[in-house]
């Protein structure tokens, strides 16, 4: 079913993207400093990661814009980040 999904959101970014291209990934962590941690170092030094804590400080929203090669590194990112407990993607 994972592989599945994976598949799809190929399909999309082929179709809806020109490549090599600014690409924007948005995450919910809970807010725990090794989680964000991890989360931004997923990207790379030039990446824009922006944060947001949630109004009772238990989740964290993460954005992040890096220039993607092609949609095989944009799920490249989307499978490292599902390892992280309580990820959510956006």
């Amino acid at each position: 079913m994972e592989e599945d999904f994976y598949a799809k959101l190929k399909l999309k970014l082929e179709d809806q993207f020109d490549w090599p291209q600014p690409y924007l990934f948005k995450f919910i962590v809970p807010s725990d400093n090794q989680k964000l941690a991890l989360v931004e170092a997923l990207f790379g030094e030039d990446a824009q990661v922006t944060t947001r804590q949630s109004k009772n400080n238990k989740f964290t929203s993460v954005s992040a814009k890096e220039v993607m090669i092609s949609p095989d590194e944009v799920i490249a990112v989307y499978k490292k980040a599902a390892h992280i407990e309580g990820i959510i993607s956006l």
